[in-house]
């Protein structure tokens, strides 16, 4: 049994990151036949993309999925922990798979993601979670039939978490969520340690796969008919910082278009790393789309330092309006936080001003969500929630004023879109290069291509539009 160390997670050594490939234990293989699987996915887009890992490992050893976890034989919640919300709802979600374990002992159950990751989540899975079969982080996704394999043959209940940031795996096998647009991992883990954040405990220090193993993964599915990928990583923009070569972000985005891929995106960026070298790549290169998340957190210069960020309200808006007049069409993104400790009302209408400003495309907002072992848990928290509430509400009717704005902008433009599916209504959908929601009539045998479709209605959220002939 391997238990989280917060304090262990807290530490950088300077030890090279080895790169190993990924096998399946051999005694493992069948172990699923004649059983199925339901995953549940929390979180960000790297729990998305370990998601499609986890499934194809599970069916390399004969489970097959379904897509009603009361008809499962194994069921695995990949968790985040990034928001108490999203501990909320995993712990809501194990209450009912004890319900359902009740009337089908047989049921197997699995926790992993980064709620593993934390010290307090697995003590309490020890004391009132015994049904729990096992448990596993974000470091060894690569063991999950090895500790199936355990737990099938003992009975005992398996928990392994390494705090220690473990090397990179490549090879692993991947069940894509469709075939036309993809995720590929760039960076692992965080190295930033801002205040609020519980990240780089729970997915380790910044380590960056290599440049040509990246290129080699786009170029196989440029072959497989892929038509957009998205570089993933808690800080992209960071992208290797790690390694022994001189070979950085805006390199690998130059490397990657070269592929023909026909579409490029990258998540997260943190503005203290983002160059203008990179703001030159993404401006010439026409694969490398027009849409950028550059969170901010907060408008005010004083909460921004007890959030660690390391960059001023003014440092972030000379970048943002440098992108803004740099990258034709840009579309910009960001994540706002209210009510952090010790936000006063003067902080509050500084990021009120700064969004006036900026006047974003889109933006994610949140109330402060208190994380164990994060140096912000440590600081009074003097803000009613009634008040944190009314500012979330202040800053929301202001954001979507911007969005309904920005989208007003695109009507009666040619977009080109990317068809990814059917809405409940009938209509396609999909996404602009600004990566702006837009939805319209047409054939199913469009989905999976990139079309050319005439904006004619615009909303807060998402557009309307005809296809364009």
């Amino acid at each position: 049994m391997n238990l989280p160390n917060l304090l262990e997670a807290k530490k950088r050594n300077k030890d090279k990151v080895i790169k190993e490939f990924y096998k399946v234990n051999i005694n493992a293989k069948g172990i699923g036949i004649g059983k199925s699987y339901y995953v549940k996915t929390y979180g960000c887009q790297m729990n998305e993309h370990d998601t499609e890992n986890i499934k194809a490992m599970l069916e390399e050893v004969g489970f097959s999925e379904v897509d009603d976890y009361e008809k499962a034989d194994l069921v695995i919640l990949n968790t985040c922990s990034i928001r108490e919300n999203a501990h909320n709802k995993a712990f809501g979600m194990l209450g009912r798979l004890k319900h359902l374990k009740e009337s089908n002992p047989n049921l197997v159950i699995g926790l992993c993601g980064c709620m593993a990751q934390e010290e307090k989540v697995v003590d309490e899975i020890l004391k009132k979670y015994s049904f729990v079969n096992f448990v596993f982080g974000t470091h060894n996704i690569n063991r999950l039939s090895d500790l199936l394999l355990e737990n099938f043959n003992t009975g005992n209940q398996v928990i392994e978490v390494f705090s220690s940031e473990g090397n990179i795996i490549e090879d692993m096998p991947v069940k894509r969520q469709n075939s036309y647009k993809a995720y590929v991992n760039i960076i692992y883990g965080c190295d930033k340690f801002c205040t609020y954040c519980i990240v780089p405990f729970t997915r380790g220090k910044q380590r960056s796969r290599q440049p040509q193993d990246i290129i080699d993964e786009v170029k196989s599915l440029v072959n497989e008919g892929y038509k957009e990928v998205t570089l993933l990583g808690q800080n992209v923009n960071a992208y290797g910082k790690d390694l022994d070569i001189d070979y950085t972000m805006e390199d690998l985005l130059n490397d990657v278009s070269k592929t023909k891929i026909e579409r490029i995106r990258f998540v997260t960026s943190h503005p203290w790393d983002f160059t203008d070298e990179m703001i030159d790549v993404i401006a010439k290169n026409k694969n490398i789309m027009p849409y950028i998340h550059l969170p901010v957190q907060s408008g005010s210069n004083r909460i921004l330092k007890l959030m660690g960020r390391r960059y001023t309200k003014e440092e972030y808006l000379t970048l943002f309006h440098k992108i803004r007049e740099r990258i034709p069409n840009c579309s910009i993104s960001t994540d706002i936080i209210v009510g952090f400790p010790n936000e006063t009302e003067e902080d509050f209408n500084e990021t009120l001003s700064l969004v006036n400003e900026c006047k974003f495309d889109n933006a994610f907002s949140f109330i402060y969500s208190p994380r164990e072992g994060t140096a912000a848990a440590k600081l009074k928290d003097d803000i009613t929630l009634e008040e944190k509430e009314q500012r979330l509400y202040t800053l929301n009717d202001t954001l979507n004023k911007y969005f309904l704005e920005s989208n007003q902008k695109m009507l009666n433009k040619i977009v080109d879109v990317l068809v990814e599916g059917k809405n409940e209504k009938g209509k396609l959908f999909g996404y602009t290069d600004t990566n702006k929601l837009i939805n319209f009539a047409g054939d199913e045998n469009l989905i999976g291509n990139i079309i050319k479709v005439k904006v004619i209605e615009a909303k807060t959220w998402s557009l309307d539009g005809e296809i364009y002939e």
